[in-house]
């Protein structure tokens, strides 16, 4: 029984993984906004818009789902996923207009990558056990930042040689076709269905299995509410911006390399981040991460040259990474599992904060400065608040319940 389970929980791994692969296509989008704004006379706010929009849409769409997930089943949500994400491709590539890509991939396509996240995490962290929590997390979101590995090159050649309704109806194919068969292998775990007397041997740091309207209600959700979005806002205008950064900064147009190279190092940084948080601490490692993403913010401005930029965007794309793969893992720590997809579709809209702060007051200001300078000191000034965030998080007391997994989240 024990191996059949295990093939069942690494079936779901793979399936869970292989979907944020072909739908993680939200990160090439600072390659189509090039072209929006070069080829086609779109102002950097009209390029920005559908990508801030599917952030919106991505978080609306975890909230919504999450808890749909957690009681028809993963497959259900996913297939559902699957048809949004692939009708909003279709759309923006039949009618490239302001309006009709930001409806399509900006609200459509935002809408199913957010169900298709909220229909893969949780089942693969349900069918593990806790001290692999933080491992699982970032296999599972890895995923996505390969997907910009293998769309970036991709998104360049086609929208350079045929255009960006070629990219968008390709794409969607790619990820109808692929996605559609993978959200069939998606289910939860037996046994999650218990009753209020009862604890789980996984149950939170509170002892207890927590509805959202629970978990809500709880001192430390706000904090890891605002810590989520804050260390989300840095990372994401970079991954916005990164090729406009590369041409304003260093005169460069090759910036499609430099989102592969943000992604290899944000895949680095899931694998990485997740597997280290359960052997340091989550707050330690989260801790480490504002310091280092704050002090790279500080000097964005000076990165003139290809290398320099480089080094920025891998350092960027790493603590991005690793902060997305151990959030998951303090929700499920301290609330638990069985009603887990609808508490980290509620903690997720932090990061939808995130990816609006992050960035559309970078396109504000460089369309008030031609410059991304002052954008790169308020990402700054907003992690060094995250890490103030970290200690009052540590500073805040668990009821007599709390389990013994204390040392999961806490100082060591």
């Amino acid at each position: 029984m024990k191996s059949v389970m295990e093939k069942k929980a690494r079936r779901v791994l793979v399936a869970a993984t292989g979907i944020n692969l072909v739908s993680g296509m939200l990160y090439t989008w600072a390659i189509v906004s090039r072209v929006l704004i070069s080829e086609m006379g779109w102002t950097n706010r009209q390029a920005s818009l559908p990508y801030t929009l599917a952030t919106i849409g991505f978080v609306i769409a975890m909230m919504i789902f999450g808890r749909i997930q957690d009681t028809r089943g993963p497959r259900f949500t996913a297939t559902i996923g699957v048809a949004l994400v692939g009708s909003g491709l279709f759309l923006s590539g039949l009618v490239p207009e302001p309006f009709f890509v930001a409806l399509g991939f900006g609200v459509l396509t935002g809408l199913g990558i957010g169900t298709l996240n909220v229909s893969t995490m949780p089942p693969a962290l349900k069918w593990f056990p806790k001290e692999k929590k933080g491992m699982v997390g970032g296999v599972v979101v890895a995923g996505v930042s390969l997907s910009s590995m293998v769309y970036a090159p991709l998104a360049d050649w086609l929208t350079r040689t045929y255009g960006v309704s070629t990219f968008f109806i390709v794409v969607g194919m790619i990820s109808f076709g692929v996605s559609m068969v993978l959200a069939q292998f998606l289910s939860n775990p037996p046994g999650l269905e218990l009753s209020a007397a009862q604890v789980r041997p996984d149950a939170g740091e509170y002892g207890k299995e927590f509805t959202w309207q629970e978990m809500v209600r709880t001192p430390k959700f706000w904090t890891v509410w605002l810590m989520f979005g804050l260390s989300s806002s840095a990372g994401l205008m970079v991954i916005g911006h990164i090729v406009s950064i590369a041409s304003v900064q260093a005169a460069w147009e090759g910036g499609f390399l430099l989102v592969m190279l943000l992604a290899l190092l944000n895949t680095f940084g899931r694998f990485a981040g997740g597997s280290l948080s359960d052997k340091v601490g989550r707050i330690n490692l989260i801790r480490g991460l504002f310091v280092l993403s704050a002090l790279n913010m500080l000097a964005f401005s000076s990165y003139v040259t290809v290398p320099l930029l480089a080094l920025g965007v891998a350092i960027a794309g790493m603590c991005y990474g690793a902060a997305f793969s151990v959030f998951p893992a303090v929700v499920s720590d301290l609330y638990g599992n069985q009603n887990f997809g609808a508490n980290y579709g509620i903690m997720f809209s932090s990061w939808g904060v995130g990816g609006t702060i992050g960035p559309m007051t970078a396109a504000w200001i460089y369309d008030m400065t031609g410059g991304f300078v002052q954008a790169y000191r308020v990402s700054a000034l907003l992690l060094l608040t995250g890490f103030v965030v970290t200690f009052l998080f540590a500073g805040l007391k668990l009821p007599e319940s709390q389990s013994l997994e204390e040392g999961t989240l806490m100082d060591p």
